[in-house]
């Protein structure tokens, strides 16, 4: 197509990614521009604009302020556990922000120095952020709630100079204190910071261990606000925590520079959005989404952007996101296709959609886990928008596979996060990785050098880095995701390698029989797992939740999802078991944990993941596979105590 602006985009990225990447960082107003646009230290490391010079808190706030927007809305507070919301314009953020970057000057923080937040999803988290930015000071987002034990393995390694938190953070209807569990982390941990400012919110005041602790309001009172310290674009921004293998959590590293052009870049090429939109990612600050579109993005492009402490259920009904988008009109929409399946599971027929006019919204964009066909045709007929399916992760910081909105919208195939986003060239690897042809499901990487906005390093631990995503395919940085591509170069997304089963010597994706069970009429949300089999290796088992209205009667459900995967996939998944549970275990994110399921049916010694939403569903799953005499399940003592 001669008006084909994605692909005239993308090889030119490949192509001549210094050209391209320099005419995206022209759009920011940095301190210094960059003259070296990429450097390559060795084969493992490389590094975008190193020579630039800005402030992530000044293009996001000061910026718009200069240009004349100081009086538009930047931030719109909406929780209705509190029944407040509350607006900030660009200027009323930028001077809060200064405030309390002025307070952390004062407390000693300087440029590099950690800073650790552990909040609720409040203004102030947001402040906070955007304060240490301001100073060069590098945070790390710790998500509210985490257990003490988490807290205290990111403040060892983190080694901040403050922690900031909030007396307390609610979840649906019931208050959950974090003072205390701040109280015990700092009791376990070996590193003590010389600080903990905590935000009194109304109704519970927490208990303060002087001098230590400070109460933040008070602290704040006639603090000289600090003004945005320019810093090299390699500088690091934040550190964000994931889940590692070994246990130990790994500290995704992200620049400053890469990051707000990549950033940039994005929320107009892949979102389609503009100066002045309402863009409302629903998420949590605590995850890589919070980061990059609930604060950064959103403010760079000069976007007015929506903190919501709430869920798409029960706070108050299925219809709490349709009300958010009619009040504030707004014009994209990003969360995760859980949510979605949490929305048509209370309402599966949209009646509390038809109560709201959501005219204003103009796509719905979803990412987090894989988005399955049924979900995204529910959302697709219910909205009669596009329903945008994508694909990232935190270590990239912003979209790898994506329907380009903002520069050639494409046809939307289900199942399909559509195609590789300028900057990021993917490869299909095989086993011994070889590049493998379209249709063929293989390793799914991206060969290097990254593009901007991508982890360079994990704090501390460069080593780790490269082991966990470089060493095993030289040149290539390895996603840890399975799939394919199409004739179109259409990407398929079929899940971690990990959930990849073998069955008597075929490679089987349980992500392609997860697609076929939540098709079922009756199903809500599915999950299929592999569990460990002597005779053949692993079988497929799966686990559904129904529809409201819908019951297992006999065994009709079971019966019919067992003939489906025979039809679709054939004998050769070995197909036969349903379990019909009331809820999956998830991840306060919404990611479904399979790997634990499937740890409990093969009777292995499991950690109580920290990031589970709640402990005692994985009681459940436990029952229901010992009910049915599957596996070798099998309870740890901290479940059952």
């Amino acid at each position: 197509m001669e008006n084909d602006r994605y692909r005239l985009a993308y090889d030119q990225s490949i192509r001549e990614p210094e050209i391209f990447w320099r005419e995206q960082a022209q759009k920011l107003n940095w301190d210094l521009f960059p003259d070296t646009i990429l450097t390559q230290a060795d084969v493992h490391h490389s590094s975008w604009f190193p020579d630039g010079l800005l402030n992530m808190s000044s293009l996001c706030l000061d910026h718009h302020i200069d240009q004349g927007r100081g009086g538009l809305t930047a931030l719109i507070y909406d929780s209705p556990v509190t029944q407040t919301v509350k607006k900030y314009s660009f200027r009323e953020l930028r001077d809060e922000t200064a405030r309390y970057a002025g307070l952390f000057r004062d407390l000693g923080v300087e440029p590099g120095d950690r800073v650790v937040i552990y909040m609720p999803m409040i203004p102030e988290a947001v402040f906070a952020m955007l304060a240490c930015a301001r100073l060069g000071a590098i945070h790390s987002v710790v998500f509210g709630g985490f257990a003490p034990h988490e807290l205290a393995v990111r403040i060892d390694d983190a080694t901040p100079k403050l922690v900031i938190t909030a007396s307390y953070g609610i979840e649906v209807d019931k208050l959950l204190p974090y003072k205390p569990l701040v109280d015990q982390a700092l009791e376990e941990a070996n590193f003590q910071p010389e600080h903990v400012l905590v935000w009194q919110r109304a109704g519970h005041v927490a208990d303060l261990h002087a001098p230590r602790d400070l109460d933040l309001a008070k602290a704040l009172t006639d603090v000289v606000p600090a003004g945005a310290v320019p810093v090299p674009a390699t500088h690091p921004l934040y550190i964000l925590y994931t889940s590692g293998t070994t246990g130990k959590p790994k500290g995704i590293v992200r620049d400053t520079g890469g990051y707000a052009v990549a950033l940039r870049f994005s929320m107009e090429a892949i979102y389609n959005s503009h100066p002045g939109d309402v863009f409302w990612a629903a998420s949590d600050v605590g995850w890589v989404v919070g980061h990059s579109y609930i604060v950064y993005g959103p403010l760079l492009l000069g976007c007015t952007t929506v903190l919501y402490e709430g869920k798409p259920v029960k706070t108050p009904d299925a219809g709490a996101f349709w009300r958010l988008i009619a009040e504030h009109k707004v014009n994209t929409l990003f969360t995760a296709p859980t949510a979605i399946r949490a929305i048509r599971k209370e309402d599966h027929d949209g009646l509390l959609l038809d109560k709201y006019d959501i005219s204003s919204l103009r796509a719905l964009y979803l990412a987090g886990e894989r988005c399955d066909p049924p979900t995204w045709q529910w959302a697709h007929e219910q909205l009669n928008l596009p329903v945008i399916d994508h694909w990232w992760q935190t270590e990239s910081g912003w979209p790898m596979v994506a329907n380009p909105m903002g520069l050639t919208p494409l046809p939307v195939k289900p199942g399909s996060a559509s195609v590789p986003v300028p900057g990021y060239f993917i490869q299909i690897l095989s086993e011994d990785g070889h590049p493998l042809i379209p249709g063929q499901e293989g390793l799914v990487a991206i060969k290097l050098p990254l593009p901007p906005g991508c982890l360079p390093t994990l704090w501390q631990d460069d080593a780790r880095f490269i082991s966990s995503y470089l060493k095993a395919y030289p040149g290539y940085y390895l996603t840890g995701d399975g799939g394919y591509v199409d004739e179109e170069n259409y990407v398929y997304i079929m899940g971690r390698v990990d959930d990849v089963i073998n069955v008597a010597g075929h490679r089987l994706s349980t992500g392609e029989m997860e697609e076929l069970v939540g098709g079922h009429a009756a199903v809500a949300e599915c999950a299929v797992i592999g569990i460990a089999d002597e005779l053949r290796g692993q079988l497929p088992v799966g686990l559904v939740v129904l529809k409201d209205g819908f019951t297992a009667s006999g065994s009709t459900v079971e019966a019919e999802l067992v003939k489906l995967i025979r039809e679709k996939i054939g004998a050769v998944a070995v197909f036969k078991t349903v379990l019909v549970v009331k809820r999956l275990p998830k991840t306060r994110s919404g990611k479904i944990l399979r790997k634990t399921m499937r740890l409990i049916a093969d009777g292995v010694h499991y950690a109580v993941p920290s990031t589970i939403d709640d402990p005692m569903v994985l009681t459940e799953i436990h029952d229901a596979f010992r009910d049915r005499n599957l596996g070798q399940a099998f309870l740890p003592q901290h479940i059952t105590g």
